[in-house]
């Protein structure tokens, strides 16, 4: 039998080598690491809703029954570019409209982007677009011609880089249709929106409306 000198067998651990977990931790050890977590999660959603997606809120009735006043929604912004018929979030800090005390965020529906050309005959109550009428089962109501002197005009071209965008309430929105808006540079666009949230009742996704 081989004589035993004391020494550790091979493989096997001495006090100071058992594992870190039977060790114990260094105070404050849990606290600083929760802080972490917490910091992480708090840059996180910073980053989320400042450059990916947001919330915000619909302020007036220029969307009904699309979106109504005071809806909470999630809007997306990452690699967003604004399509026909998407419903977007405007931040025109340029425009202060009838009834404001300062800019605000607009939502609104895109009707045309840049190079198409919108025409609106109120008789029939149509909107067109590159010459071909729209179909927009969205509207709560019949369109009919608005009474303000900045909203005479039925014939745009809309620059590059630039979106035409409506109110699906018609009769009760200012957007591109006066002139104190017009078209609105692409830029402009805070992203689309994707997801209604609140009121419960009202929860759902929000889809886009092709022509």
């Amino acid at each position: 039998m081989d004589d035993y000198n004391g020494l550790p067998l091979e493989g096997e651990e001495t006090p100071d080598q058992q594992p870190e977990e039977n060790q114990s931790r260094r105070p404050g050890a849990d606290l600083f690491e929760w802080l972490q977590l917490f910091l992480g999660c708090v840059v996180t959603a910073v980053l989320l809703f400042n450059c990916v997606a947001r919330l915000t809120r619909v302020d007036g009735d220029s969307m009904n029954n699309t979106l109504q006043h005071n809806e909470i929604m999630l809007i997306w912004s990452l690699g967003y570019t604004p399509q026909q018929g998407d419903i977007v979030v405007l931040n025109k800090t340029t425009t202060v409209l009838s009834g404001w005390t300062e800019p605000r965020a607009i939502v609104k529906r895109v009707i045309a982007v840049g190079g198409q050309t919108v025409d609106i005959d109120y008789d029939e109550g149509v909107v067109y677009v590159d010459g071909q009428p729209l179909d927009e089962p969205y509207l709560p109501e019949a369109m009919y011609r608005p009474p303000f002197a900045t909203m005479y005009q039925t014939h745009w071209e809309v620059p590059q880089g630039s979106i035409f965008v409506m109110g699906d309430n018609r009769n009760n929105s200012t957007d591109s249709r006066d002139d104190r808006l017009g078209t609105v540079d692409a830029d402009y666009v805070l992203g689309r929106v994707v997801l209604a949230l609140w009121p419960l009742n009202r929860f759902g996704p929000v889809s886009s409306q092709s022509a």
